[in-house]
């Protein structure tokens, strides 16, 4: 069809009736999509799951021109295409029952070598939500955990921030093309994520965020996981198709407990009554998926690199388990705000404790 390789896998992708199953069906009976356009109708016939409809459609597909000018604009985005024959396909995601048969990536990082972990959970998230996000995705890096979502408000985001905050590599999974991004605000964002990490989508470029799109986007974000947490989630959340779709894929599931009387922690505590693993720091994840090595426990005390007064040593040592907002190192360590700001601003000036937007504080 075109020297192009990329070119005959975005134009089966857009043959009518060719999903992610039937498309992976096809590959394994002809080797490559180039090979199912030379087949011939008969042969086309004859594979199994292909219906004469579909198969009349392939045999007389001609010239797509839309098709290469995707591709001059993915070249223009300076995004790859990885297919399902690509060596850098996500090896998980490849193991599903439906894997995207090409997945447009944009960014300097790799599946490669890589555990990954989802967290997702409510757009309307709560401060609470919002921190405890922050902090698990913050551990998770700085442990060398890739960190996976879906860029939503909320959760979602918190959960690429905290990534990126501890210099960590997020992959964030689209529900509309690269060139769309949703919600708009986070722009800026993406630009931070395709920096260390990768934003990825299987839906062509200039697909706009439909709302169909997200149940379907959900099965990738779980699919390239080793597990999914779920942090804030109602009981009709669509946080919890990604978790039934976790378990459907063999993944594990975790859910992070909130308030009794909250009911956006609903979903999460039926999660949790029905066997989802109850998360608290960071290494009750790392705990469940296999590693080469482990970090140091959240808490465990670490030597500070200078001498440090009594009430220093508790901001140093509640600092362990990621950054703490404000209010919650006063809360955890007793101190009034006033003494907090002034040990604050001498650990910073000792150079061991840093200011993070959003009167946010962590270790350097």
């Amino acid at each position: 069809m075109a020297e192009d390789p990329r070119y005959a896998w975005l134009a089966l992708s857009r043959i009518a009736g060719v999903g992610p199953v039937l498309y992976r069906r096809l590959i394994e009976r002809f080797q490559s999509p180039e090979q199912v356009f030379q087949a011939g109708l008969p042969a086309l016939l004859s594979a199994p799951g292909l219906g004469e409809k579909t198969a009349r459609a392939i045999a007389r597909a001609k010239r797509d021109e839309s098709v290469e000018q995707e591709i001059e604009a993915l070249d223009r985005l300076g995004a790859r295409l990885l297919t399902l024959q690509d060596p850098d396909y996500p090896p998980l995601l490849a193991g599903i029952y439906d894997p995207p048969p090409v997945l447009y990536c944009l960014g300097q990082g790799s599946f490669r070598d890589r555990h990954l972990i989802a967290m997702v959970g409510s757009r309307n998230a709560s401060d609470y939500g919002r921190k405890i996000t922050e902090r698990l995705a913050y551990s998770l890096a700085q442990a060398g955990v890739t960190v996976v979502s879906g860029l939503a408000r909320g959760i979602d985001t918190a959960a690429h921030q905290g990534a990126l905050i501890a210099k960590g590599c997020t992959v964030a999974v689209l529900g509309s093309g690269l060139d769309v991004i949703y919600p708009p605000e986070n722009h800026r964002l993406v630009e931070q994520i395709a920096e260390a990490g990768l934003v990825c989508s299987e839906f062509p470029l200039g697909a706009l965020p439909e709302r169909p799109h997200f149940p379907v986007r959900n099965r990738i974000i779980s699919g390239l996981s080793l597990g999914v947490v779920i942090v804030e989630a109602t009981q009709h959340s669509g946080s919890l198709i990604t978790a039934r779709l976790a378990l459907e894929q063999g993944r594990e599931v975790f859910a992070v407990p909130g308030s009794v009387e909250s009911f956006k922690s609903s979903g999460t505590h039926g999660l949790i009554k029905q066997g989802a693993k109850l998360v608290e720091h960071a290494q009750d994840i790392l705990d469940e998926i296999p590693r080469d090595f482990s970090p140091p426990h959240p808490g465990e005390a670490t030597p500070a690199p200078v001498r440090l007064s009594e009430d220093q040593r508790r901001i140093w040592d509640l600092l362990a388990d990621g950054p703490r907002q404000i209010d919650e190192v006063a809360r955890e360590t007793g101190l009034a705000v006033g003494l907090l700001l002034s040990q604050l601003l001498e650990l910073e000036l000792k150079g061991v404790v840093k200011q993070l937007p959003g009167k946010f504080f962590e270790r350097k």
